[in-house]
């Protein structure tokens, strides 16, 4: 029996689909022992993996977190439920058949942020909306390996659309923010929503889905191996510093998504979002504690009407009872101030718009 199949119903349904698939490629049915510098399969992809390689090492990630995290929770943060998408798919060619309009009026959303802090929340809702076009970033037409292809593809997609809006959510782009939201010859100016996280809840959340990912990510970046990396991108030397003066060899897989949730969140303020009134800051925790209020305030920014449907797949709930992680102290100061800042101007967005 391969490991953890009989957890759950789906979970025997997958492994027997998959299996075949897996064995093909020469993958073990089991997970992956870390050997030699430590990686496993499960942390990032390696160098040169081929396109057989890379399909083998998806379908063993989503295994996995089919068996940890429970596989109807992974139907619906990738989308994966038939009924759920043809009903989308009908309400918006509904919507295009009662409002007729030529292409090239669309405006262009961002949403962007760092991984594992509720833009797939955001990207549902929004989905919602028979307004908008959405390309997740799995969807090949516009993203290469989650990043966004050329701005020809950008901008092609955009004028063809009859949507009021065509939703991006490009989250390996997020240093790049800024520079989406200059002129790409599309009739509207593009606007920008950037999602935070708490720490705490994005590091346990960055864990359990991608592992030590972000620690080989920064230990890469640490000794100077960064150029060609995404992660890498509009980095100021003083982050650069900061990130060298850790010890890799040492630090834990939460420390180091503590750090790297520091490292990225960091370029809303160093690449000057906070002073722009196109981009909006948007807080996972306000969105599940009081989710109308948080809609209502991205469709007022996006000039949207607001609708209940727009949070119906949300759960609202209060701050979780879970203890602080165990994460460096040093790393913990830098998140810590981080989180003020991000929160002062979550609030001081809020005061500029109502007055």
């Amino acid at each position: 029996m391969i490991a953890g199949e009989g957890r759950c119903p789906g979970c025997r349904v997958v492994s027997v689909l998959t299996s075949p698939l897996l064995l093909r490629y020469g993958y073990p049915l089991r997970p992956a022992v870390a050997k030699g510098n430590g990686e496993t399969i499960f942390d990032r992809a390696p160098a040169g993996e081929s396109a057989a390689g890379r399909v083998a090492r998806r379908v063993r990630r989503h295994l996995r977190w089919g068996r940890t995290e429970g596989f109807g929770r992974l139907v619906e943060e990738d989308e994966l439920n038939p009924v759920t998408r043809a009903r989308v798919a009908a309400s918006k060619w509904q919507w295009r058949r009662s409002h007729p309009r030529a292409a090239g009026h669309a405006t262009p959303v961002y949403l962007v942020g760092l991984q594992r802090s509720g833009t797939n929340m955001l990207a549902r809702g929004l989905d919602i909306a028979p307004e908008f076009e959405v390309h997740n970033e799995n969807d090949r037409e516009v993203f290469d390996h989650f990043l966004l292809r050329d701005d020809d593809v950008v901008r092609r997609v955009v004028l063809a659309s009859r949507h009021d809006y065509v939703l991006f959510k490009p989250l390996c782009d997020s240093h790049r923010v800024d520079q989406l939201l200059d002129p790409r010859g599309t009739p509207s100016p593009g606007r920008a929503i950037w999602a935070y996280r708490d720490v705490d809840g994005r590091v346990r959340s960055a864990v359990s889905k991608f592992g030590r990912n972000n620690l080989l990510t920064l230990r890469d970046i640490a000794v100077g191996k960064g150029a060609g990396m995404w992660q890498a991108q509009r980095l100021s030397p003083e982050t650069l510093e900061q990130i060298s003066g850790f010890d890799y060899s040492t630090m834990s897989a939460e420390t180091a998504a503590a750090l790297f949730w520091w490292m990225r969140n960091g370029l809303f303020f160093e690449t000057g979002l906070d002073r722009r009134d196109d981009v909006l800051l948007a807080s996972y925790q306000d969105m599940l504690a009081t989710p109308a209020p948080a809609m209502q305030e991205i469709c007022d920014f996006l000039g949207l009407e607001y609708r209940p449907a727009l949070i119906e797949h949300i759960s609202p709930r209060g701050p979780g009872g879970a203890r602080p992680l165990e994460i460096d102290p040093r790393a913990r100061a830098l998140c810590d101030h981080l989180q003020s800042r991000l929160d002062d101007a979550l609030r001081h967005q809020r005061d500029r718009r109502a007055a």
